[in-house]
Order: C-alpha cells, then sequence, then structure tokens
C-alpha cells in the first residue's frame, strides 16, 4: 500500500553547501521546525531512545527522532518515533538550483488522516519552509 503525497518546496537564496550543512545539525531544527521548537536533545537508553535517536516534545507525549547522517547530496530526512510506537517518515531534501536551494519536504497523508487535517498539515509545513527561508537568508 501506498500512501497520496504532497511534496511541498521553497527556494532559499543561500548556498547548496550553506543549506545542506545547516539541515545537518539536528540542533538547528527547533530553530524553524515547530513541530520540535520546545527543543530537541540526544537520547540514551535510560529515556527509552534508541541508538541514534535524539528526544524531543510532541503534542503526543516524548517522541524520539532520528535524523539522516551528514552526506554531500543535501539528504536531511528524519524520522519520528510517537509515544504510541507509530514512526513518521520525513524526507526533506536539499537541491542545487543556481546559485541557491531549493528544499523539499515531502508530506505523506496517512490512513487515518482526511482531507481537512491533510491541508491544516500542508499549511503547517509551508510556514516551517518560510521561517526556513527567512533564516537562512538573513
Amino acid at each position: 500500500m501506498t500512501y497520496p503525497v504532497r511534496t511541498i518546496t521553497i527556494d532559499i537564496d543561500r548556498s547548496f553547501d550553506e543549506v545542506a550543512d545547516f539541515l545537518a545539525d539536528p540542533l538547528n531544527f527547533p530553530r524553524w521546525a515547530t513541530g520540535l521548537s520546545s527543543g530537541i536533545e540526544p537520547g540514551s537508553p535510560s529515556t527509552g531512545a534508541e541508538p541514534g535517536e535524539w528526544i524531543a516534545a510532541a503534542p503526543q507525549g516524548t517522541a524520539f527522532v532520528r535524523f539522516s547522517p551528514p552526506n554531500p547530496y543535501g539528504v536531511a530526512d528524519h524520522q519520528v518515533r510517537l509515544p504510541d510506537g507509530s514512526v513518521v517518515h520525513i524526507p526533506l531534501r536539499a537541491m542545487r538550483n543556481g546559485d541557491g536551494t531549493t528544499i523539499a519536504f515531502t508530506l505523506f497523508r496517512l490512513p487515518d488522516v482526511d482531507d481537512e487535517q491533510f491541508d491544516a498539515d500542508s499549511d503547517w509545513v509551508r510556514r516551517d519552509l518560510k521561517a526556513l527561508k527567512a533564516l537562512l537568508e538573513k
């Protein structure tokens, strides 16, 4: 089974290397990703985190986030393991675009998400990407 998706993009007037480096550091995500705005920190077994997971507060409770390792391709995928054990995969890419960078965020519509919620989630992603753009273009 596959899910419907929306890929939401934004152009950033900064070099690919600067944007990719920024996205490669998990500590930068709370600066623009409102779902992680309360902060993020490296996890430990005593907190329930699996190796390589970070801890973040989510509306549902403590979430565990695993980020792609830094890489030269602009891949900043991450996955969020929610308190109920479900995992949300978030593909995030930085792509060279002339002297700047295009960011693409792929949002999956999961089975329990209706049209209204999918639209709201899409709007949330757009707001976060606009915040990322504003932050990086300062």
